[in-house]
């Protein structure tokens, strides 16, 4: 019996990692503009009430299963704004990202409220999380920047995560405003996040092009304020496709 139970155990775990292979493959191919990304994190916690698991990237795509608030989710990585996710019942399949809080590994420091200094262990030190229009965004951005002095900016992952909820909830929401009807406030957002800063901004745009994206910014003087704040030292870039404009842009700024 022994062995019978260690052979089945095997061929579970290999038919668990042929099936999230297969999930990857499908999805990739399907979505040829939306390859999956590595993500800074493992493990995520379900923030809404009842988390619909769906067998693709999309809501088109059927539920295969549901998570409760709270939960906790296994994330392997992402495409688009969806999470590739395992769930209790080896359940595999995409998640939205806007209904799911990222646990990041901890190094010993700690995190304070919104509107409070401090340090926390959640700044990027690569940008491979980042989506080929996001990348591009932060480093025209920086450009920017070092053109006109000022250090570049740094990838906060926490930061990262709220700007592209913000701007997928544009988009699900059809609104074009500072203020989401969902979060309230850039600050409110954040605030609900968790996310610790002493000064905060935020940059919204909706255009067809990265790089007109920014350059609109750069040419209104409040977006170029925000742009080129000597006060703001870490930042998260949120570009998604689908709008009437062609692609929504959100850039969050903060200083520590």
């Amino acid at each position: 019996m022994k062995i019978i139970n260690i052979k089945k155990r095997t061929i579970v775990r290999f038919t668990i990692i042929l099936i999230f292979l297969t999930i990857i493959s499908t999805l990739t191919t399907s979505f040829a503009m939306q390859h999956y990304y590595n993500v800074a994190f493992s493990t995520g916690l379900v923030t809404a009430s009842t988390l619909n698991v769906r067998s693709g990237p999309g809501t088109k795509y059927p539920v295969i299963a549901q998570v409760k608030k709270n939960e906790y989710i296994r994330i392997f990585a992402g495409i688009g704004n969806w999470y590739v996710v395992q769930v209790e019942g080896d359940y595999i399949g995409a998640v939205s990202q806007q209904y799911v809080k990222p646990i990041y590994p901890t190094s010993g420091g700690t995190s304070l409220g919104a509107g409070n200094s401090g340090s926390s262990s959640n700044v990027s030190t690569n940008n491979t999380n980042l989506t080929a229009d996001e990348l591009e965004v932060f480093n025209l951005i920086n450009k920017q920047r070092t053109n006109n002095g000022l250090a570049e900016l740094k990838i906060d992952s926490e930061v990262q995560n709220v700007a592209r909820i913000k701007a997928q909830d544009m988009i699900d929401n059809n609104y074009f405003s500072h203020n989401s009807p969902i979060y309230g406030s850039p600050f409110d957002m954040l605030k609900s996040y968790k996310v610790s800063y002493k000064t905060a901004g935020e940059n919204i745009a909706g255009n067809s092009s990265n790089t007109s994206a920014v350059n609109a910014w750069m040419n209104s003087s409040g977006h170029k304020a925000n742009i080129l704040n000597s006060s703001f030292n870490y930042t998260g870039v949120g570009v998604v496709n689908g709008s009437k404009y062609g692609k929504i842009y959100v850039q969050m700024f903060i200083g520590k």
